[in-house]
């Protein structure tokens, strides 16, 4: 019995920081007809992994309507839509790329409503 309940917090505890590794996330809703979504790979796409947003929170690529949306996120009508997760809950979205600048502004400001949990 001790040996199950000690596989079990090992289980548990490996679990527990899979998800918290897991737990920031940049979603990025997409459609691949979508002529603002072409534009924001050509100019953020490359520098996105390697930005120190980036590092913190991975781009999840999701093609509206060919896949489910994570249950994190409400409802996407326009795209692109980026949706920044944490924790299994929505923290915020940008709606649309209307240009490097603003996006870099946007991305910042919702990066800024985390919580100090050093992330």
């Amino acid at each position: 019995m001790r040996r199950r309940a000690a596989l079990a917090g090992l289980f548990g505890a490996a679990v527990g920081a899979t998800a918290r590794a897991a737990g920031l996330a940049f979603v990025m809703v997409e459609h691949r007809a979508c002529p603002f979504c072409h534009a924001w790979h050509r100019a953020i796409g490359p520098i996105w992994p390697k930005s120190d947003l980036g590092r913190r929170a991975p781009l999840r690529r999701v093609e509206l309507g060919a896949e489910p949306l994570p249950a994190a996120i409400g409802e996407v009508r326009v795209t692109p839509t980026f949706v920044l997760v944490a924790d299994g809950r929505e923290v915020g979205r940008i709606v649309g790329y209307q240009g490097e600048t603003l996006f870099w502004q946007q991305a910042e400001a919702l990066f800024a409503r985390l919580d100090g949990s050093g992330r």
